[in-house]
């Protein structure tokens, strides 16, 4: 008994960084989907998980999938979240600090940016100027939409903001239903896709308190609280680095292609 007295208290604590995308490799729900229920079974019934968040965002649909995820979890355990940003938690990083009861911080963290960004380039003149003729064949008005290499038609910008418009309105209202009164800030610096250093969004009520992961770690598990860590398991540097030159020109590719967070 004695020595279970001097037992340090493991917290479970679900690291998540990286970039959100549906590729296999950066943060997603099929690399994180189990290891989200593995850190709530670890807590237990009324526990406590931690999330430790470092992340400037990307898919809107990978950073719901894990934030639910994390939140029917937390429901069915009747656990407690508690949310750390390190570095960055924008865009998509802050969607999934959303899951969490508490936000805390470093005073300069990068936080909020709850917005939505989409782009790409158009190529038209530079096949002109080639001496290059365009041959796309399509059964559909629409199917094209967006192609990079016909003329930009006013019809596609209205259907690409519009389409932005309601991913805008779908990250705010999470927000809003996370966050609640919490919120002190006018919605429009609140939701204008700005991001912040971690004091002023403690100001508007984005984040709760400062604090960093150590510190959190004790506050639940005492002096001799360890952080028992959550996240996929990492392959060999010499297996890694085709895949990490892959994964730059993927990362490149993504920025240029459809809306994000």
């Amino acid at each position: 008994m004695k020595l279970l007295f001097w037992r340090r208290r493991r917290v479970p604590v679900l690291r998540l960084h990286g970039a959100l995308a549906a590729r296999l490799g950066p943060l997603n729900i099929e690399a994180y989907g189990r290891l989200i229920d593995a850190a709530f079974d670890a807590a237990g019934k009324r526990g406590t998980v931690v999330l430790d968040i470092d992340s400037p965002g990307g898919s809107p649909v990978q950073s719901d999938l894990i934030a639910a995820r994390i939140r029917r979890r937390a429901d069915e355990n009747h656990a407690r979240v508690i949310a750390v940003i390190a570095e960055t938690g924008a865009s998509g990083g802050y969607w999934l600090a959303c899951a969490g009861d508490d936000i805390v911080a470093h005073p300069m963290s990068v936080v909020g940016s709850i917005g939505v960004v989409g782009g790409g380039f158009g190529f038209d003149r530079a096949l002109d100027r080639l001496g290059v003729q365009r041959r796309l064949y399509t059964a559909g008005a629409n199917k094209a939409r967006l192609d990079p290499f016909s003329p930009e038609r006013k019809d596609d910008l209205v259907f690409v903001r519009a389409l932005m418009a309601d991913l805008h309105t779908r990250f705010k209202d999470w927000v809003r239903t996370r966050r609640g009164a919490r919120l002190k800030g006018a919605e429009a610096e609140v939701f204008d896709g700005s991001f912040m250093l971690g004091d002023r969004a403690l100001v508007l009520g984005l984040i709760d308190r400062f604090g960093d992961l150590d510190a959190v770690v004790r506050e639940i598990g005492g002096e001799r609280g360890k952080a028992q860590v959550f996240r996929p398991r990492r392959r060999g540097l010499l297996s890694r680095l085709p895949g990490m030159a892959v994964e730059a020109v993927l990362n490149s590719l993504e920025a240029r292609s459809g809306p994000r967070l």
